[in-house]
């Protein structure tokens, strides 16, 4: 290795006229050198210049013998990790894989940049710089050139301070820190989001580590593609903080080259820690040419969002139904549902003494995207369109949820969740939920209703909204999902425990959840898992909660059928095709506060569901917060806490077992307090439930007027030669949304395969809001969303009234346009030669 004196090597022009106007300091203290001085960025013309005189080989450096030069110039003292740093650098590039080695040449000379011939021998360039301006004019147009001749570049730690007044430079690091940035090194965990970059592919999920952590005067996430991220609340990060989305490592493809910066490595002992090291190594082979990364799957600039489906005709839903559901079929073709409620012109039944009651239409319509039309599949008559109001007036029941048979492209077989109005009985206010299977006619796309087997149907009060859920999914052993909802009233209970036993109607309460999540007797409030037959009936599989044979504990009774029990409205589910595992979302009471009588306030939940379990509510929710028990006489006075180790169903409406399944704490939870809430507990492990002793355990949620859309699980196919799919990054990662865009969900998220199911929380979270568009003219009240066959994702937008299609119903497309992996193949290294 050839190591220059650590000192610098030469005089600098201007930096005497720099330091007597203070800039100097300023440059190394960080913030924000727009403000401080104006751009100094090369000329573009002096940029052709040099790249005419240095004429830099396009990539620069060897096919085979791979150079990286450590430039470690300061415009003060030295970094006071330098050495420590080439020396860790030096022996990356000599051992590992031999196809992964190169030589190390370090450098405090800024005329290596006006140098062609040397400049030109290097595969790559690593800035272990104390901050400062230490460029002049030419050595950074050299630099730049060299970086448009395809060049990679590695910035660690104070690079980002480094040419504090150049656009340009800002651009290649992606960031610049603030002012106030920590001065102290503290011990902080490092959320490794990439999972794929050779970067951090081999990090531990959750990376704990000493350092000095950088704050960042913009955040870069979004412009740059960000593989890491410090997670604040496990250090003090001071006055300039970021928040939960705090960028540390990130890459970027850049003026024809190849740019990666980490912010860590600001101690000497970072360099001996061999997990840092590794992402060193990582890092180096992209920059250097020895493997191929991803580093636009983040950027937002590169996907594009499309609303596929025009706004309807009035008075008609020609394009659309009132939005409730999609599912993408193998050849591509989007069918969604249309709940029930139609156009606001269109008069509403709201009278029990007419026939007509709550008539509504559920519709299915198909998008063909090889000729960007839509077309009507099929309708069905619901009991589903009562309009809006109180809450008995309003319903959520209709046609609720579709999949299509795993065998659909040879048999037509469609699966529908629906409330037929057929079925339903006015003097009682009852009705039937079913799931049925149509066929669709291949030769005229219609459904053939004919055609109907009905595979399973329990009774549903309608006295009273709500919560009928209606998402379903298949998993890979052709087992089929059914996801429904309490079928209980949001009101009588001050929007805590649904569990107020006292009003029913003709006997039938509909304020008391235990009579339906909480009762392992009923199918309302759970996750049903069934496994259909080709005669149109269905049998059950091994590993559901419960055989449908337990013995008649306290005089009551199980259903086989049920999965999972214990959640309030389930609205979409989906399944994993890797790893088989469910995962579903719920929403939450209308509690706005936590209380200390009652409990927990409202908590929209997800969960990674693993195995059959009792998922709480009404008993526990979240991380297995226990409500208070109310009864009769007087509901409004309360008993004691649950036990959701061993809760017990003591409602008058169960008539299933009394003692239950211990609660499954869930995965993620928010309530208007913020994202996944915990106070501390007592001796008997219940909550505080003082606003004041709250910790947010997922600072990247914050709640407010909320409900959970579930999505789905992204799995990269990398057969596909589909340009409109999304990349290799997202693979493994599980959507999670809210139908409210404003401060709610809507991002991807990480889960430690060790604890996922047990009530692991999430490693990570990435925010989708600039990606699936939001606003007024975006994708504003998410209603579901799914990838079809060519990677690219659709998306549901319900529209901005409830009950009703508007103009603002629609289907979105969103997909990839950033293209591949690079350096392009040709260019690795020792790889042109043998292709």
């Amino acid at each position: 290795m050839q190591r220059a004196p650590h000192h610098r090597s030469r005089s600098r022009r201007g930096l005497a006229a720099a330091v007597a106007a203070g800039a100097l300091t300023v440059s190394l203290l960080g913030g924000n050198s727009a403000d401080a001085r104006a751009d100094t960025s090369p000329d573009p013309d002096l940029v052709a210049r040099m790249a005419t005189t240095l004429s830099l080989p396009s990539p620069p450096g060897g096919a085979n013998n791979v150079k990286v030069l450590v430039f470690h110039a300061s415009a003060g003292d030295e970094a006071p990790y330098t050495d420590a740093g080439i020396a860790a650098i030096e022996k990356i590039g000599l051992s590992g894989p031999a196809a992964g080695r190169f030589t190390t040449v370090a450098t405090a000379d800024a005329e290596v940049f006006t140098n062609g011939k040397r400049l030109g021998s290097f595969n790559a360039v690593v800035f272990l710089t104390g901050g400062g301006d230490v460029l002049d004019p030419e050595q950074e147009a050299g630099l730049e050139a060299y970086m448009e001749a395809g060049g990679g570049f590695l910035g660690i730690h104070d690079a980002a301070r480094t040419e504090p007044y150049s656009d340009w430079f800002t651009g290649l690091v992606g960031a610049r820190p603030a002012a106030s940035s920590p001065a102290a090194v503290q011990r902080a965990t490092v959320e490794t989001g990439d999972r794929i970059h050779p970067a951090t592919r081999n990090l531990p999920l959750e990376w704990k580590r000493p350092d000095r952590w950088l704050n960042w005067t913009k955040n870069p996430s979004g412009d740059v593609h960000t593989v890491a991220r410090v997670r604040e609340s496990t250090y003090r990060p001071g006055a300039s903080a970021n928040g939960w989305d705090h960028p540390v490592s990130w890459c970027r493809d850049y003026d024809g080259g190849r740019s990666f910066y980490t912010a860590m490595g600001g101690t000497e002992d970072s360099f001996a820690e061999s997990d840092f090291r590794d992402h060193l190594r990582g890092a180096l082979a992209w920059t250097n040419r020895t493997s191929q990364a991803d580093c636009k799957a983040t950027i937002t600039s590169n996907y594009t969002a499309v609303r596929v489906t025009r706004p309807n005709k009035p008075g008609k839903n020609d394009q659309i139904g009132e939005p409730h559901g999609l599912v993408t079929a193998p050849d591509g073709r989007v069918f969604s549902i249309g709940r029930g409620g139609a156009d606001s012109s269109v008069p509403v039944v709201t009278d029990w003494n007419d026939p007509n009651i709550g008539r509504g239409r559920g519709e299915i319509h198909v998008y063909d995207p090889k000729t960007g039309k839509v077309s009507l599949a099929g309708a069905l008559d619901v009991f589903g369109n009562k309009g809006g109001g109180d809450e008995l007036v309003k319903v959520e029941e209709g046609l609720l949820g579709i999949e299509l048979d795993p065998d659909f492209a040879s048999n037509g077989w469609i699966y529908l969740h629906y409330t037929p109005h057929a079925k339903i009985d006015r003097d009682k206010r009852m009705a039937t939920r079913q799931v049925s299977r149509f066929t669709l006619d291949p030769a005229t796309g219609r459904l053939d209703t004919a055609s109907e087997k009905v595979l399973l149907g329990w009774p549903v009060q309608i006295n009273s909204c709500c919560h009928a859920g209606g998402g379903m999914a298949w998993d890979s052993k052709g087992n089929l999902y059914i996801a429904t909802g309490d079928n209980n009233s949001s009101g009588f209970s001050g929007g805590y425990s649904g569990n107020n036993p006292q009003p029913n109607y003709k006997g039938v309460a509909f304020a008391d959840a235990r009579r339906t999540a909480g009762n392992t007797n009923n199918l309302n409030g759970k996750i049903l898992r069934i496994h259909p037959e080709d005669d149109g009936a269905y049998t059950l599989p091994d590993g559901n909660l419960f055989t449908g044979e337990e013995p008649d504990e306290g005089g009551g009774k199980t259903r086989g059928e049920i999965y999972v029990m214990g959640v309030r409205n389930p609205a979409r589910i989906s399944v994993d095709p890797a790893t088989d595992t469910l995962y579903a979302g719920w929403v939450g009471p209308d509690a706005g506060a936590p209380s200390t009588t009652w409990g927990p306030a409202k908590y929209d939940t997800f969960a990674a569901i693993t195995k059959a379990g009792n998922h709480g509510w009404p008993y526990c929710m979240g991380n297995n917060q226990p409500y208070r028990d109310r009864n009769l006489p007087d509901p409004a006075k309360p008993l004691g806490w649950y036990d959701c180790e061993a809760p017990k169903n003591e409602s008058p409406h169960n008539d299933g077992l009394v003692k239950l399944p211990p609660v499954t704490a869930n995965t993620i939870w928010y309530s208007p307090q913020g994202g996944g809430v915990d106070y501390p507990r007592d001796a008997n492990g219940v909550p505080s439930y003082k606003v004041e002793d709250q910790k947010q355990l997922l600072p990247w949620l914050k709640g407010g007027g909320q409900a959970t859309m579930n999505g789905p699980v992204y799995r990269y196919d990398a057969a596909s030669d589909s340009t409109a799919k999304w990349p290799a990054y997202w693979d493994g990662k599980w959507f999670v949304g809210d139908f409210y865009d404003d401060t709610q969900p809507r991002h991807a998220v990480l889960t430690d395969p060790r604890t996922v199911g047990k009530g692991g929380l999430p490693t990570h979270a990435e925010s989708l809001k600039k990606i699936i568009p939001v606003g007024a003219d975006g994708i504003r009240n998410l209603m579901d969303w799914k990838f079809a066959p060519d990677g690219s994702l659709y998306v549901l937008d319900y529209g901005r009234g409830f009950f009703t299609s508007d103009s603002k119903s629609a289907l979105w497309r969103v997909s990839y346009k950033g293209g591949g992996a690079t350096p392009a193949a040709e260019d690795l290294v020792g790889k042109a030669a043998a292709q």
